[in-house]
């Protein structure tokens, strides 16, 4: 049953992130063809078609390899000045046919010019008014924005739902100094998984009469509000005595006793163990923050800078994922995965039985809408192929256009992104290779949920 959960998880993963990537592209499509560019695919994958259909202009289909998806979009490429006096000739139909001159000057020359000659071959004269790159710049802005913001409005959404009702899961609001355990004796923290022996102390807290559901008031006359001022209080007091008022019942009690010094971790996140004061309660778990659409977008802008924070930082991480598959060093807990490790957290808490149902919905959630959010952060990298490159080169055609007027020069035209496939393949192969590391890190050394 374990492995059935399991697998239940992976699927409704992969199947959000498919329909995530689908999502994307009519985020590109829409738009295209509301401003009148042509459409010739639209395909969820990539690598050999497993089903396409013909619909109108379009071809929509799905290809074997889901790890991505495209939209062809005719004449993102414009003509070089060779191919303005390209031949023309017109065939046994009547129909004409551009045949584009190539270069053979030089390895990024010819890969440019194969590029034009790839994209102008499947350009027909009626065309010429339907080129992506004859669109006004802020059009290309929109089109090749539609399909990153399609993402993060998924997170948005997804995250509004969540914080709305269950609450931010990394926004925990303060503990409450409302007693939610006693414990009945010291146990060192090395062995805290143990039952008490005869040889232990009773805990101070304990002793001096403390129960579930008390309110700590004060502690030596100091007043709290926090669990986290009674801590560093009770932390600070050593073995000294202690006068604690509590609320119980609609009733302040005074209870004294004395704490005790024992080896303790400094926090949750250092498990560096410090001698330190210790009375034997826990607190309450207050929740986490619950907010609107407002409070989703200050949290999707802290999200954005620790982004793009983080993007600065992915090949050196990546490059840490490749020294752990061959075992130089640990695999980084918090280090980015795949969708095959976002697969795996999917599966493993979904099987996990111990997890509550509500428990398990928000984090498949919060999973999907944190892959929607980054990868809709990554595609506005202003790089080709990604989309951010495709808004960089029509933004600087708008600036280009706009200081030419300006000195009354001549309009300097269409901003030529094919110059920049080289940089565009260079990039390309990267995000191969990082793809591909990341895949093999979460299959040999893979990030596991914390037990």
């Amino acid at each position: 049953m374990s492995a059935l959960f399991y697998l239940l998880g992976v699927v409704i993963f992969i199947g959000a992130i498919l329909a995530s990537i689908g999502l994307h592209e009519l985020g590109h499509m829409i738009p295209a063809k509301k401003f009148g560019g042509k459409v010739t695919q639209y395909f969820i994958g990539f690598g050999p078609t497993v089903w396409s259909k013909q619909v109108g202009e379009t071809e929509y289909g799905v290809k074997a390899i889901p790890l991505g998806g495209y939209v062809k979009i005719v004449g993102m490429l414009p003509p070089g000045a060779a191919q303005l006096a390209d031949e023309v000739t017109v065939d046994a139909d009547g129909n004409q046919v551009v045949r584009v001159r190539k270069s053979n000057t030089g390895l990024f020359t010819q890969l440019i010019s194969d590029a034009r000659a790839a994209e102008w071959e499947t350009i027909k004269p009626e065309d010429s008014e339907r080129l992506f790159y004859k669109m006004a710049w802020w059009k290309k802005v929109v089109v090749m924005a539609g399909g990153p913001t399609v993402n993060l409005l998924i997170a948005f959404f997804i995250f509004v739902g969540v914080f709305a009702t269950y609450g931010n899961p990394g926004d925990a609001k303060p503990y409450s100094p409302v007693v939610s355990s006693v414990v009945d004796c010291v146990v060192p923290a090395t062995e805290a998984d143990r039952a008490c022996r005869d040889s232990d102390p009773v805990a101070p807290a304990k002793a001096a009469g403390i129960q579930e559901g008390d309110k700590i008031l004060s502690f030596n006359g100091t007043p709290f509000t926090t669990w986290e001022d009674l801590q560093e209080q009770i932390r600070a007091n050593d073995d000294g005595s202690a006068t604690i008022v509590v609320e119980r019942d609609g009733r302040d009690l005074t209870l004294t006793t004395s704490t005790t010094v024992t080896a303790r971790p400094t926090s949750q996140t250092d498990e560096t163990l410090t001698q330190v004061g210790f009375l034997g309660v826990s607190p309450t778990f207050a929740g986490f923050v619950v907010g609107g659409p407002v409070y989703v977008v200050e949290q999707m802008g802290v999200m954005t800078k620790n982004t793009v924070s983080a993007l600065g930082t992915l090949p050196l991480k990546v490059f840490d994922v490749g020294q752990a598959i061959v075992g130089l060093e640990e695999r980084d807990p918090n280090g980015p995965v795949s969708i095959v490790g976002g697969s795996r957290f999917a599966g493993e808490t979904v099987s996990e039985e111990a997890f509550p149902v509500k428990e398990k919905a928000v984090f498949l959630l919060m999973l999907i809408a944190g892959f929607n959010f980054f990868i809709g952060m990554f595609n506005f990298i202003p790089l080709l192929p990604l989309d951010g490159g495709h808004i960089a080169g029509a933004l600087f055609e708008a600036l280009r256009r706009a200081w030419a007027r300006l000195r009354g020069r001549p309009d300097p035209g269409y901003v030529d992104v094919a110059r920049m496939l080289p940089v565009a393949y260079c990039v390309a192969g990267v995000l191969l290779a990082m793809g591909i590391v990341l895949i093999v890190g979460d299959l040999v050394v893979p990030v596991r949920l914390p037990a």
